[in-house]
């Protein structure tokens, strides 16, 4: 079973996400030959006030 966990800024649509889900679901059984149903993605929606890079949290005025 191939669990495949995403980790991204809240805000993208429900739309988006489908999107992604069947592009990766596909990826997955093309080049790992597993089955579709066997395919897992979790998303986890992380607010900008918990998510920093370079030493400056994504909420921080630009």
């Amino acid at each position: 079973m191939p669990m495949i966990r995403v980790e991204l800024s809240k805000g993208r649509t429900d739309a988006q996400k489908r999107a992604f889900v069947e592009d990766v679901t596909e990826a997955m059984v093309k080049h790992c030959k597993c089955a579709p149903e066997s395919v897992h993605v979790v998303f986890f929606d992380v607010n900008d006030s918990d998510w920093a890079v370079a030493g400056k949290f994504l909420s921080d005025p630009k």
